[in-house]
């Protein structure tokens, strides 16, 4: 019988520029380590090293690296390879097993690295093997998630200024949906960036920038309301105080249409991806999930669904399940402040929306708050509830089915 390859752990302390390599054996030796720069020459410095030690397409060396994006990442996903991302934190408390002196240098982070996956591989998380569409769809979702927060950033700074030398605006505009943020306010404010402007404005220019702006029905009748809101009496700034304050309101303008075009484009192209991936149907199937919000909870459960080993896994990922506290003769339980945060996110926005689309889910929200729960707690328990279903769904492909989901809570509607 030949001699068995000894097991090999690789740690990659990345950086902007240049990365730093370390390679152990099972008894902990470091049997090599380099320092490679970030291009293609480096990654291919960093595969020949492995596969100088053994590394092969069937049985490739477990890598632990600090990060789970960029090309070095996708360099070494490539294959059967497992890649371990390890947050920071906890490399920095593995960093205090090996030397109490808190040194720290480049070559001796990716060591650590290499050693935790030596001594603690059962207790890290490996990257998921998603699909490609899958990741493509993270890629839209988060951007567009991201554009939408500043775009909501963008236009209450806009407000913020608008109330310090144009109410008017505020108060014509307060009650459309969405606010500074539809084209007719945006097109209106770049007409008549002040209020003196927007006084003298006539009933046929007002027309005239709803329709630039794209407006078809009710244009007459809300353009007399407009008119009659600029011309109303208001306290002022001193005309050259106001003329500076309209210059930087334009520019701040700037930003919003930007921010507003990016936003749109974004969710345009995740509802032309998204309908595409075979988990979408079960995803759409659950009472509240729209496109946007159901490619958001894909970028962040992903695709490959051997990545959770339960319902409870995905719950603590979400934040939307408890944490007990306890020690002694204390004991507390709160809610997770260690989660995904944009599932998190997504988790209010979908309970709140299907208290409206799910008879049982409104009954459950509602026994909670009688229990005594305040509105956060509820939507999060609910939420919890929710993604427990959506575990089992995408574990038997099989959508949402309102009778099984809540049937006691069907029950007591009745």
């Amino acid at each position: 019988m030949g001699k068995e390859r000894p097991l090999i752990y690789c740690g990659v302390d990345w950086a902007e520029r240049t990365h730093d390599i370390a390679l152990v054996d099972d008894t902990g030796e470091l049997l090599a380590k380099r320092h490679i720069t970030d291009d293609a020459a480096g990654y291919k410095l960093l595969l020949d090293l492995l596969a100088e030690y053994g590394d092969t397409e069937e049985n490739p060396i477990p890598v632990a690296i600090e990060t789970s994006r960029g090309l070095l990442v996708a360099v070494l996903r490539t294959g059967k390879r497992k890649v371990f991302a390890i947050n920071p934190m906890a490399a920095a408390r593995y960093r205090d097993r090996h030397s109490v002196s808190r040194k720290k240098s480049d070559p001796g982070d990716a060591l650590v690295l290499a050693n935790i996956l030596r001594t603690d591989m059962h207790a890290h998380r490996q990257l998921p093997d998603d699909s490609d569409l899958g990741r493509a769809i993270a890629v839209l979702a988060r951007a567009q998630q991201d554009a939408t927060w500043n775009r909501q950033q963008t236009a209450n700074q806009l407000r913020s200024l608008l109330r310090e030398y144009y109410p008017a605006a505020l108060d014509a505009f307060a009650t459309w949906t969405n606010g500074l943020c539809r084209p007719e306010a945006r097109e209106l404010l770049k007409t008549a960036p002040t209020p003196a402007r927007a006084a003298r404005l006539s009933r046929t220019q007002i027309q005239a920038s709803l329709k630039r702006a794209g407006r078809k029905r009710g244009i007459e009748a809300e353009a007399d309301r407009l008119r009659e809101v600029f011309r109303a009496d208001w306290a002022h700034q001193p005309p050259l105080v106001e003329d500076a304050l309209g210059k930087q309101m334009l520019a701040l303008l700037v930003q919003l249409e930007a921010a507003c075009t990016a936003a749109d484009d974004l969710a345009e192209a995740v509802e032309e991806s998204f309908p595409q991936h075979p988990d979408a149907e079960v995803l759409l199937s659950f009472p509240g999930l729209g496109i946007q919000l159901a490619a958001r909870i894909l970028a962040e459960i992903r695709d490959d669904h051997t990545r959770f080993a339960d319902a409870r896994g995905l719950k603590a990922y979400a934040g939307s399940s408890p944490i007990t506290r306890a020690s002694g003769k204390k004991s507390s339980i709160t809610r997770r402040w260690v989660k995904n945060d944009r599932l998190n996110h997504v988790g209010y926005l979908w309970a709140f929306s299907s208290l409206r689309a799910s008879a049982g889910a409104n009954v459950h929200y509602r026994r909670r708050r009688e229990q005594g729960d305040w509105h956060a707690a509820a939507q999060r328990n609910l939420f919890n509830r929710m993604i427990g279903q959506l575990y089992h769904c995408l574990q038997h492909r099989e959508p949402f089915d309102e009778n099984t989901a809540f049937p006691t809570e069907l029950a007591a509607a009745a």
